[in-house]
């Protein structure tokens, strides 16, 4: 039709058109279906002939009215939408009605009316449209027809419901009526199930067809028919259903007409019938009312036919059901979301539909169920919040109940509910849900916990293998499992949830929401009322062993109040699942006044509103045991009727009556259910033992009868069930599942968040996890695998996103067992194994994809992951880049032999061919060379075994191990410190397992990650470090061998250091200190690897020199340079470093000084190096003085006073051990460096300028640095030895010469002190030594010579200083004594020459005090004409000398200016040195005065050069002051800028010095 109509609108038509089509061209198209209608009726026999009447042969009256209609047709001129269509619809309809008519004749009348409806002649301007719609709605209804053959009949049917989809689907049909809508579907549902019926049982012609007809009419009359007189059972009396179908059939005839009671008049108190007026209006809601209860009614057959899941469900015919239960899913999926909007729609379905889905939903036809669960899935999506109650329902008595099997259920109707379970699992929001609304209620069961378990369990294969219920479990579970981390996905987990606080009591039963539509109100609310729920579970479970102490934990939760009152109690009682009855019964009981209370109260929570007494009575009692004695089941009945009465006051006058029929209905139900009762109560006993108990009247005799009948067929329990465990649905629990419905919380619609994730992965991650494992286990397709991998992804993420932990290990420790890398496996070729084991392919990818991407969240299960990787190294599948760091730098080329280095063995273009033997070792390797010529032919891998090594390549490198160590980085603090303990583990175990080649393998292979691991975390290296350290010494100290382990230990060790020192100050200290373990190596191991150490520690130096500052730091650098210097390889390297940190003193400081001057000694003494080497070493030392000077200066200038005082001591320690370090060099048998060790050591005797060295400091330094030096020298000399000593007379003398200029040069300071008598003996005894000293036998000329002359300059000095005299102050006769004691067993005339007579003493003083000591010089004139001039050293000391001794002593003044002076100190190098008697100073004031001075004996001025103390002075305080012994020293240091010093500012802060005085200075002021 759709073709014709196509090709007639491509006809160009010049005339007028109506719609589609011109007029003629619609009067050709009825007259052709006209002539087609007659065609077909004249083949009868009964059509072809003509009829007689009289004379006149007549038509028959439908052939004649098809006749007159094509007449017409062609005469009407205006449009068709003025034409009455029932003008030329009307012979066609009076076929279809006509019972004289074949079916073949009504099936073509049928044809034209389709034809004419399609093509859309017909619409809503039409004349007379409603009318004519109407008349062909009735018309087709009553369609009659003889049956010739059942094809025929069938053909005529089809085509009635063609024409009824015509109308409905016309521009026309919107002037229908409701009850001409409700009459098509009527009429659709008749011809359905008619022909349902003949495919079920062949029929046999018209009469078969008319049977099964008055069947089904008189089925559904007698439904309504019981209905109507309210015989049915009494609990559903108040939910009167009417039946709506009513089929008339006459006998002989196929019919499809009504009766006269079509849907919508119905009967009952509850449904309403819409009236007559409204039925005749166009069709809208009230046909779409009647409609749906039309088929609902169709499902209430069930309970005329025993369905249920106890009957026997074989001989029903589950069509009408299956039929009703379609259209009413039809309806739902297209008008849901309407529904809501209409209050009786949603009654029905809230009521009616729902408690029929419940009943069909425990049949036993999988079918049925399917259905039923379909429905329930639509209104589940559309109604959810308007059914909340009646979801749970459904979910806890059907589907739980079936899929565990209970009452039988077989295992096809058990995998459906699985379907339909696995279907609402899908709804992405379907489980919060379930969670918020039923799990957070505490009047609501578990529902979601139950479903997870259920799921959970269900996924088990408990002793059989995988089934498809296994399978459903599992998509079930992971489709719930990914609903949340597609949640967590959307980047929207909630905050740390706070903990709920109870501080208060609050009545939690009547605690509600603000807004059930904000999240930020309904989350907090749920949460909270979870925790009540969970604190009374608990409460239960302790109320079951103690009531009391049950009470008592609630008032310490703050659940019930400290003052128990008995509303609380009773509400305990009424919502706590889990309490014992019996308890509770015995309770309620009780005669206690406050228990009564109680009971009151209890009863007080019910809801009784317009309920049947014994439906009210059963839900009472279901909730506690009634008690066996008759005064507590008194109190008991009394509590409920008193709250029955106060509800339901319809036909009872008073409680008294209630109480009393209550009582009557125990005792009924006692007798008629209990077995001891032989006589059982009649209807008439019943009704006559309660007459005259409704305040004096009799109650209803239907009343009473129905009661009884209702006890009869249900009996009350008054022993409730108890445990876990779903109730069966009864209709008194309905009736309360409605009543309740009516007051229950808003349903609560979550949106696409993970508000409540986390509450809810806590409860079914273990379980979960476990299921999912074990179907894994026992699956054997990789569909199955996958699903598998999905669910474990999905619950890591889940567990990483919510910061668990502990579940996330869990799900590591399952996944690695399927790996099989930690099974221990005696497989010949595991890598193939492992490439050919899908499963174990799939989880090992997943182990590490979870390992990347979820590793912050990750703690002991680091432990499983990182036996995989080890176990993938010993196949040779781990790439050669895992163990490298962050930074890639190349590793350090420490391959020398011990152990093998670590490389792929296996790549992705080439898999090495097998051997019968794998070989490991050093020793392995050789007598592999050693065999090559005898090697067996290696075996060629099979296709098979090449691509088993690829697919292990492929799965490793998707896995990307290396990224777990080189991204370790971003890894959370915790984390990586178990990572890095895991690896720690399993070094160790490695270890301890033995010392084959393969665990030393696996012992250097942790050990590098380890390394890098640590590199890459260098800004967290104090969380690592005591546990990389701890390893690492372990590996150092208890290997005595040298391997690879211990190599990469050491200079993993080092490369740490050099790596992490310039980033990380604050632990500097601890990673040098670590470098100690390098000193505990074993000695061969030390040998071994010396010379790289040496290597890698020079590295560490010379780039990390300045971040090492402490002097624990640098002992451990020197002490391994130290160690080096004994070391042919390592010697060079070593000293090198050093040569690098003491040049210059770039690298000295105080903190490394006296560690890099012992270790230069230890260079100079080594006798590794050539003797070039040594004097380097031996400069190194004298140069580093240089420093102290410096760090003097810097001292006294930056410092306070005690500061520099105390570096000023430390300075002079640092020079001490410096001088005792160059004594032990003068000891060295090669003689250049034992001379250079003497000059330098002069030179640091000699050059402390600037250096302020105690007095008691230079005592030492005699005692033990020169005189021990002469000592050692001697004792060489005199030893066994000296012949190990080349030209020891050049070192003897360059000794000697040493010690009188130190002498000289401390002789001011020396004196002073009071053992100086002691030092004066010690250096004339070790003069007198050397002297006598013999070499080779004979005594040394040079020595000598040497010895006197040395001698006599030294008494020479003394006599000029006034130190040696006779009567001396300072040792009186007996230094003058000892001194010529010794003095004459050396040189005996040298007393004479340097102490002749008085006279000639005084002659020769100038003379020779300036040989030696100053110049030779005898003065100038008197006078210089030129004051500018720089004065001679002669004149100034002629000047001097005479300044107080003459009388003209000012003459001093016009001789030598000021400017002469300063220019005389400008010399470099000049000291002046003033001395004065120190009782001038200590007897007079500040400064002795001018007058004073001429008086007492001459103070002397002397200019001496050369005694330089320090390179530059910049200011006054760099003067030194010295008190000590009898005489006042004061030292004026001049140095390269001495005009600054001696400037006029300059010279007043001189004068200011307490102890100061300055004669030629001050006397030009």
């Amino acid at each position: 039709m759709g073709h014709l109509k196509s090709g007639i609108n491509r006809i160009e038509e010049p005339e007028d058109c109506d719609g589609y089509f011109s007029r003629a061209t619609l009067a050709c198209i009825i007259n052709s279906e006209i002539g087609a209608v007659l065609a077909v009726m004249r083949r009868n026999v009964r059509w072809g002939v003509r009829y007689m009447s009289g004379d006149d042969e007549l038509e028959h009256s439908l052939i004649q009215s098809l006749k007159v209609l094509r007449k017409k047709i062609f005469t009407w001129q205006h449009h068709w939408n003025t034409i009455n269509p029932s003008e030329y619809l009307q012979p066609f309809l009076d076929v279809i009605q006509s019972d004289e008519t074949g079916a073949p004749i009504t099936g073509v009348a049928l044809s034209s009316v389709y034809k004419i409806l399609t093509l859309d002649i017909i619409d809503q301007n039409t004349v007379n449209v409603k009318e004519a719609m109407h008349v062909l709605v009735d018309a087709v209804t009553s369609c009659r027809f003889e049956v010739t053959d059942p094809a025929s009949e069938e053909v005529v049917l089809m085509k009635i419901l063609q024409v009824f989809l015509a109308c409905m689907k016309s521009k026309v049909a919107v002037v229908l009526s409701n009850q001409h809508v409700c009459t098509i579907v009527n009429t659709c549902f008749r011809i359905v199930h008619q022909a349902g019926s003949k495919e079920s049982a062949p029929t046999d012609g018209v009469d078969t067809a008319d049977r099964k007809s008055a069947e089904l009419d008189s089925e559904y009359e007698l439904v309504s028919r019981q209905m109507e007189n309210g015989s049915m059972i009494s609990e559903y009396e108040s939910q009167t259903i009417s039946t709506n179908l009513a089929l008339n059939a006459s006998v002989g005839q196929a019919a499809v007409g009504m009766d006269e009671n079509p849907i919508g008049i119905r009967g009952g108190k509850d449904t309403v019938p819409y009236d007559l007026r409204m039925m005749t209006e166009p069709f809208g809601v009230p046909c779409m009312v009647e409609i749906f209860h039309f088929l609902c009614s169709m499902l209430n057959v069930v309970e005329h036919v025993g369905m249920g899941p106890r009957s026997n469900t074989i001989a029903f015919d589950e069509d009408v059901p299956l039929f009703a239960l379609g259209l009413i899913n039809s309806a739902i999926e297209l008008v849901g979301p309407y529904i809501h909007h209409h209050p009786r729609l949603l009654s029905l379905v809230q009521d009616e539909l729902f408690c029929n889905l419940m009943q069909f939903g425990l049949s036993m036809s999988p079918l049925t169920l399917s259905m039923v669960c379909s429905i329930v899935l639509n209104l589940c999506h559309h109604l959810r919040t308007e059914l909340k109650l009646q979801l749970e329902a459904f979910f806890s008595c059907v589907i739980l109940r079936i899929v565990q099997s209970k009452y039988g259920a077989s295992y096809h109707l058990q995998e459906v509910a699985m379907e339909a379970l696995v279907d609402f699992c899908r709804q992405k929001s379907f489980m919060v849900e379930m969670y918020a609304n039923f799990d957070c209620d505490i009047t609501c069961s578990n529902v979601f916990e139950e479903l997870a378990n259920l799921l959970s369990k269900s996924a088990f294969p408990v002793n059989s293998p995988l089934s498809s219920m296994h399978i459903l479990a599992l998509d079930g579970l992971i489709a719930v499992i990914q609903g949340m981390a597609v949640r967590v996905g959307n980047g929207s987990v909630s905050p740390e949830q706070t903990p709920v606080n109870m501080e208060g009591y609050t009545p939690f039963w009547m605690v509600q929401c603000d807004n059930y539509s904000d999240p930020s109100h309904w989350v907090p609310f749920v949460r909270r009322k979870k925790y009540v729920k969970r604190r009374l579970m608990i409460g239960a479970d302790h109320f079951n062993h103690d009531p009391k102490k049950g009470l008592e934990f609630l008032q310490g939760t703050h659940l019930l109040p400290d003052k128990l009152d008995p509303q609380s109690v009773a509400c305990f009682f009424r919502y706590t699942a889990g309490l014992d009855k019996n308890l509770v019964g015995d309770f309620l009981g009780n005669h206690d006044e406050f228990c009564i209370q109680v009971l009151h109260e209890f009863a007080w929570t019910f809801d009784f509103q317009d309920m049947n007494l014994d439906t009210a009575l059963r839900l009472f009692l279901e909730t506690f045991r009634l008690p066996g004695e008759s005064q507590k089941i008194q109190r008991v009945l009394e509590a409920f009727s008193e709250r029955y009465y106060e509800q339901s006051p319809q036909i009872l006058v008073n409680k008294d009556a209630a109480l009393l029929l209550s009582y009557s209905l125990i005792l009924l139900n006692t007798d008629l259910h209990n077995a001891q009762v032989k006589k059982k109560m009649t209807e008439e006993d019943f009704i006559r033992n309660n007459r005259r108990i409704n305040g004096g009247n009799d109650l209803p005799r239907g009343f009473l009868s129905e009661l009884y009948h209702s006890i009869c067929q249900n009996e009350i329990r008054t022993i409730p069930e108890q445990g876990p465990g779903f109730l069966e649905m009864t209709p008194s629990r309905w009736i309360d599942l409605i009543q309740k419905s009516k007051k229950t919380a808003p349903f609560i619609i979550s949106d696409s968040r993970a508000y409540l994730d986390q509450d809810m992965f806590a409860i079914m991650s273990g379980p979960t996890i476990a299921a999912i494992s074990v179907v894994f286990d026992h699956a054997e397709h990789e569909e199955v695998y996958q699903t598998c991998i999905d669910g474990f992804l999905a619950v890591a993420k889940i567990s990483a996103c919510h910061h668990l932990e502990d579940v996330l290990d869990d799900l590591v420790v399952s996944l690695c067992k399927f790996t099989t890398l930690l099974n221990p496996s005696f497989l010949e070729e595991p890598v193939l194994a492992f490439g050919d084991d899908t499963k174990a392919r799939m989880a090992t990818e997943a182990v590490f994809k979870i390992a990347n991407s979820y590793g912050d969240y990750i703690r002991a299960g680091w432990r499983n992951i990182f036996d995989c990787i080890l176990r993938l190294h010993k196949l040779g599948l781990l790439p050669a880049c895992v163990a490298s760091d962050a930074a890639d730098e190349p590793e350090l080329p420490t391959d020398n032999g011990h152990g093998k280095p670590l490389k792929n063995s296996l790549s992705s273009s080439h898999m090495p061919t097998t051997t019968p033997r794998r070989s490991y070792g050093l020793m392995g390797r050789f007598s592999q060379l050693l065999s090559l010529d005898t090697e067996e032919p290696r075996i060629q891998p099979t296709e098979e075994e090449l691509a088993a090594h690829q697919r292990s390549l492929q799965t490793i490198q998707k896995c990307h191990i290396d990224s777990i160590f080189t991204e370790s980085k971003f890894l959370q603090a915790e984390s990586l410190l178990q990572l890095a303990r895991a690896i720690i583990w399993a070094a160790g175990r490695s270890q301890k397992g033995g010392s084959s080649p393969e665990d030393e393998d696996t012992a250097v292979f942790c050990l590098e990650l380890l390394i890098a691991i640590t590199l890459n975390n260098r800004d967290r290296i104090v969380l690592l470090w005591q546990g990389v350290y701890e390893h690492i010494a372990n590996i150092v100290q208890s290997i005595v061998m040298p391997c690879s382990l211990v190599e990469k230990a050491v200079f993993g060790l080092l490369r740490i250091c050099q790596r992490l020192l310039p980033y990380k100050e604050n632990v500097a200290d601890e990673l040098l200190r670590s470098l100690q373990l390098v000193l505990k190596l074993d000695a061969r191991v030390a040998d071994a690897y010396c010379e790289q150490i040496t290597q890698e520690v020079s590295r560490l130096v010379k780039a990390n020199a300045s971040h090492i500052r402490s002097q624990l730091g640098w002992r451990t650098i020197a002490s391994l340079l130290s160690i080096t210097a004994r070391h042919p390889e390592a010697s060079d390297a070593g000293f090198d470093t050093l040569l690098f940190i003491m040049s210059d003193g770039a690298h000295l400081l105080p903190t490394n000084y006296v560690l890099c001057v012992d270790a230069s000694r230890q260079f100079a003494e080594s006798r590794v190096g050539d003797a070039e080497r040594s004097v380097i070493a031996v400069d190194l030392m004298a140069g580093s003085i240089n420093c102290l000077a410096r760090w003097a200066s810097e001292a006294n200038a930056a410092m306070g006073e005690e500061e520099a005082l105390r570096m000023s001591q430390d300075i002079g320690e640092m020079w001490f051990r410096l001088v005792q370090g160059l004594r032990k060099v003068c000891l060295d048998q090669r003689e250049g460096v034992r001379n250079h060790a003497l000059l330098s050591l002069q030179k640091c005797l000699r050059g402390v300028d600037g250096i302020n060295l105690p007095r008691g400091l230079w005592l030492q330094c005699f005692d033990m640095v020169i005189f021990t030096l002469l000592d050692d020298l001697l004792e060489i000399v005199q030893g066994q030895f000296h012949k190990d000593y080349r030209n020891m007379e050049g070192t003897l003398i360059l000794a000697m010469k040493l010690l009188p200029k130190v002498f000289l040069q401390l002789l001011p300071d020396l004196s002073q002190l009071t053992t100086f008598g002691k030092l004066w003996l010690g250096i004339l005894s070790r003069m007198e030594k050397y002297i006598k000293v013999k070499l080779r036998g004979r005594k040394s000329e040079k020595l000598q010579e040497l010895v006197p002359e040395l001698l006599k300059n030294i008494l020479l000095v003394m006599k000029i200083k006034g130190v040696l005299a006779h009567k001396s102050a300072l040792g009186g006769d007996s230094l003058w004594e000892l001194t010529w004691l010794h003095v004459n067993s050396i040189a005996p005339s040298l007393q004479s020459e340097v102490f002749p007579n008085q006279s000639s003493e005084e002659q020769s003083e100038s003379g020779k005090a300036g040989g030696d000591v100053v110049s030779d010089e005898t003065g100038p004139p008197s006078t210089l004409t030129a004051p500018s001039e720089v004065p001679s050293v002669g004149e100034v000391l002629s000047v001097a000398k005479s300044e107080f001794t003459e009388p003209g002593r000012r003459r001093a003044t016009q001789i030598w200016s000021l400017a002469a002076m300063r220019r005389l100190l400008q010399i470099e190098g000049t000291c002046l040195v003033s001395w004065k008697p120190w009782q001038d100073i200590k007897s007079r004031d500040k400064y002795p005065s001018q007058s004073s001075m001429g008086q007492k004996r001459p103070l002397l001025c002397i200019i001496v050069f050369g005694a330089i103390v320090r390179p530059k002075l910049g200011s006054a305080s760099r003067v030194s002051t010295l008190y000590e012994g009898p005489y006042y020293w004061s030292f004026i240091v001049a140095g390269l800028k001495a005009n600054q010093i001696l400037g006029l500012e300059v010279e007043q802060e001189f004068l200011k010095t307490p102890g100061m005085y300055f004669s030629p200075v001050s006397s030009y002021q």
